[in-house]
């Protein structure tokens, strides 16, 4: 066992990386509230330190099931996942022995699941999160395989990926599959999709394939011609996935969906040409939230005189040239919301001028939608009322990323990564918004 000596020792020693500070291992509270000085919205910032903090992606689970912490990653600890004390501003080393790509944070069970290297074979980690969080504040911890299990060992031939997703039923892991295992899966004849735009991305064959995490029981799911991204889960329907095409900008088809057993495959939102399609993120049972971007320049048209530039200095994708007439306002733009049943879609909300919305999330009651932009601002939508405010700006145009916002699971919160107490205005910090109590006593949809 190591001795609360040990734990007292790494909390005091920081950011140092002693080989015997892992799992566990606690670390001082960095809690503090800022009030926003353009919108006056308090903030919480539960990372305040310029160590190189950065949330899960909003596609995923931020909050533990019990709702008391947010995981999320950090060169704190090096390459190990942390969780933070929403309330206290404890932070915790929930990992040990690195992980590669997504977390996945289960909603219904304290348990996180992820992806590791073996060698060239990658392991499929549960961690129990309620096991290590309570030893690591009774100050005694065991060694780490008391708190993490290998669920499934994925061959170095099934070129595993770490854009992985947990099911709803908590119970089979959906991981990417590289293009050889992909291509044995793929029917005869297909024609696979070349490389699209000017990043030389998107280029086929890739799959993805199911890991039982009780069993070990590995099953392909399906394989399309073109390259898979952003791997996610319905939360709130079991066997339900949606996936995107990944080319780095804008897609011949973005979204994608298709259940656990293979069928269903189809185009979630059919997009035009025109439109430039990105950031899905599955909302609720039956919703999923994403962006049409509106910003590019009209080719031909003069520029908007009161319109900001929407590159902030070349920080945001999507301003060089090989993209096509696409992404512009000269066609409908905004956040958009589709019914995964009814098919149909509606925009909720668009910004006047800038970049328009980028990634984009929303509440599961389906009374709010939040996004943010190029120049890092968040705003919230009243999917009633179509009202829309601006929540938090001054997050740095220079941010290592975009705040990435999430919904809480109660809808009341919003969790982004923020540059705004960086001293060099790029480290991320990780920030808890709220949603306007006024807003809150609104009637429910």
């Amino acid at each position: 066992m190591r001795p609360i000596a040990i734990l007292t020792l790494c909390a005091l020693l920081g950011a140092a990386t002693d080989a015997s500070c892992a799992i566990g291992r606690r670390f001082p509270s960095e809690r503090r509230e800022v009030v926003d000085p353009v919108t006056g919205t308090r903030l919480t910032f539960l990372t305040s330190r310029p160590h190189g903090d950065s949330k899960i992606y909003q596609t995923h689970p931020q909050w533990t099931a019990d709702g008391q912490w947010l995981i999320f990653r950090s060169h704190l600890a090096g390459n190990e996942a942390m969780a933070v004390n929403e309330t206290t501003g404890a932070i915790v080393q929930v990992t040990e022995g690195a992980y590669e790509g997504m977390l996945n944070v289960a909603r219904k069970s304290m348990k996180l699941y992820f992806l590791r290297r073996a060698g060239d074979d990658k392991q499929v980690v549960e961690v129990d999160l309620a096991r290590v969080l309570a030893d690591s504040a009774a100050g005694h911890m065991d060694d780490a395989a008391r708190y993490q299990r290998v669920a499934a060992t994925l061959p170095a031939a099934r070129e595993a990926f770490g854009d992985t997703a947990l099911d709803a039923d908590e119970e089979w892991l959906y991981v990417r599959v590289g293009p050889h295992e992909a291509a044995r899966h793929l029917a005869p004849g297909t024609t696979l999709e070349p490389a699209f735009g000017p990043r030389h991305m998107g280029a086929g064959p890739a799959g993805i394939a199911r890991v039982n995490v009780r069993t070990g029981e590995v099953r392909h799911v399906v394989s399309v011609p073109f390259q898979v991204g952003h791997i996610q889960a319905n939360l709130w329907s079991p066997g339900e996935i949606v996936f995107c095409w990944e080319t780095g900008g804008k897609s011949p088809q973005r979204t994608w969906t298709v259940h656990a057993d293979g069928s269903g495959l189809r185009p979630l939102y059919p997009e035009a040409p025109y439109e430039w399609v990105t950031h899905e993120a599955v909302i609720g049972k039956d919703e999923v939230a994403f962006a049409i971007m509106g910003h590019r320049p009209i080719p031909g048209a003069a520029a908007a005189i009161d319109a900001p530039a929407t590159d902030v200095g070349g920080a945001n994708p999507g301003q060089d040239d090989g993209w096509g007439a696409t992404g512009t306002r000269a066609k409908p733009s905004g956040l958009a919301i589709v019914n995964l049943r009814t098919r149909q879609m509606q925009i909720v909300g668009q910004t006047p001028s800038g970049s328009g919305f980028w990634h984009v999330h929303g509440s599961s009651d389906g009374r709010f939608a939040v996004g943010d932009d190029f120049s890092r601002s968040l705003y919230l939508i009243d999917r009633a009322s179509h009202e829309m405010i601006l929540l938090t700006t001054g997050h740095k145009t220079t941010a290592a990323d975009h705040p990435h916002p999430t919904f809480s699971p109660d809808g009341t919160r919003i969790e982004i990564q923020s540059a705004m107490l960086s001293p060099d205005g790029r480290t991320l910090n990780i920030c808890i918004v709220p949603v306007p109590d006024a807003w809150l006593k609104r009637g429910a949809r």
